[in-house]
């Protein structure tokens, strides 16, 4: 398959979510998976503001961005707290421990075997509600076509968290992003559960909950629960098959 062709199918993919019931925390997740598969990123996250305009975590591409961005809002520092508040792309930028725009995000990032990071706003008009980071582990720039393909993958998943209402509705808009996040916070416990019961890791254990949640046409949120009051099928624990992680 060209790269053109998989583009499109990654633009499609992310469409397909733009119907009146769908789960915001899966398909932030989406929008990250997308970002490391087609753009060549190494790692990428998704933050959303809360009702009172300070950002949360949503999702990750991996445990490894979960950390760093967890870091980052602990730091108040980094690049998605810049493209949050001035609704402006933060630039490419190389990271050396202690230097530069963000001295401890930087530190912690190469720690962790990150080298690079840029980061786009989730913005709809004059409203930005959250960010999208990116990170590599090579020093090599991420071409402006790349970084238009992530916007788009960006402002697609901005239309789909606001249902395509009016910005100026901000009582919908407060009550969406407050549910993304008490789902985000909701799902993590879940991990621990599975964790527990499976002996995985955290990011197998989501991993898990999200596959069982696509093959049995579940929200994402409603299977987390259900492992949380301990109702949720055995067969959650099981395995999950390599292609469902695509």
């Amino acid at each position: 398959m060209t790269r053109e062709a998989d583009l499109v199918r990654s633009l499609v993919n992310l469409a397909d979510t733009l119907v009146a019931d769908y789960d915001v925390v899966d398909l932030l997740t989406r929008l990250a998976d997308q970002c490391v598969h087609v753009l060549g990123a190494s790692a990428a996250g998704v933050m959303l503001a809360n009702a009172n305009g300070e950002l949360q975590l949503v999702a990750s591409s991996s445990e490894a961005m979960r950390v760093l961005e967890l870091f980052e809002l602990q730091s108040k520092e980094g690049p998605c707290l810049d493209a949050f508040s001035t609704g402006a792309r933060v630039e490419y930028e190389t990271l050396e421990p202690g230097a530069g725009r963000w001295p401890r995000f930087s530190a912690f990032a190469v720690e962790a075997g990150f080298t690079s990071a840029l980061a786009l706003p989730l913005r709809l008009r004059d409203v930005t509600i959250g960010a999208l980071n990116l990170v590599c582990l090579a020093e090599t720039p991420v071409s402006e076509a790349d970084i238009l393909v992530a916007q788009a993958f960006a402002d697609l998943a901005t239309i789909s968290v606001l249902q395509q209402r009016v910005v100026t509705d901000s009582q919908r808009v407060n009550e969406q992003l407050t549910y993304a996040l008490t789902s985000r916070v909701v799902i993590e416990q879940a991990k621990g559960v599975v964790f527990e019961r499976a002996g995985v890791d955290m990011s197998e254990a989501f991993s898990r909950l999200r596959s069982y949640a696509r093959s049995h046409n579940l929200h994402l949120t409603d299977v987390a629960q259900a492992a949380i009051d301990g109702t949720l099928d055995p067969e959650a624990w099981a395995p999950t098959p390599r292609s469902t992680r695509s």
